[in-house]
């Protein structure tokens, strides 16, 4: 299985700013839009704009090349499976000042989210992620070249047995604009191995 992502119906959510051209497809954030729910902060966010395709495969991968001008706390963008504003995970790298941002990722199940990170340096403004699916078990990775992934991340979806949506987005929390342009968008035979 190989799937151009751009060239499936495109699922667009929140109304992003975008524009696709030349196999690129290039975001401008809009201020106050992100995805959290509930944990620790309180507040529960769902209005970061995100593009998606929906799949019914039960195994498959998800890659993407993602370039981003952050500039401002918070500011992301990233790879996303959104099933409803209680369900969904997210990968990203989060700009924190300037010296470091945080590559990471949010699972959020039944309406409460969590995140797990790890600092980088500022400089670092492009990232490859790669998701995986098998049934309801999902894999993150991440690479700086597109070849050598490593992963992130192994979670469970309590929602995600049945056809769902992935993506990508980009949002900044924070009073701020930034691009985000993402290229690269693949869906592919599961790469993630089954454990044995």
């Amino acid at each position: 299985m190989q799937k151009d992502f751009l060239k499936e119906k495109l699922i667009h959510y929140n109304s992003p700013n975008i524009t696709i051209k030349d196999g690129l497809l290039e975001f401008i954030t809009k201020p106050y839009t992100d995805l959290w729910q509930k944990t620790y902060y309180g507040f529960e966010n769902d209005n970061a704009p995100l593009v998606q395709i929906k799949i019914s495969e039960k195994y498959f991968s998800f890659s993407v090349k993602v370039k981003y001008d952050s500039k401002r706390r918070f500011d992301q963008a990233g790879i996303i499976l959104y099933l409803d504003s209680n369900n969904w995970l997210k990968s990203s790298v989060e700009y924190e000042n300037e010296k470091i941002q945080r590559l990471g990722s949010v699972v959020t199940n039944n309406g409460f989210s969590d995140w797990a990170t790890v600092d980088i340096p500022s400089g670092i403004k492009e990232m490859y992620y790669r998701l995986s699916r098998r049934e309801s078990d999902f894999c993150i990775e991440n690479s700086y070249d597109g070849i050598n992934y490593k992963q992130m991340r192994i979670c469970h979806l309590f929602k995600g047995c049945d056809d769902i949506n992935i993506g990508i987005y980009a949002c900044s929390p924070e009073n701020s604009s930034f691009k985000a342009v993402f290229s690269e968008m693949v869906v592919s035979d599961c790469l993630w191995q089954e454990h044995k």
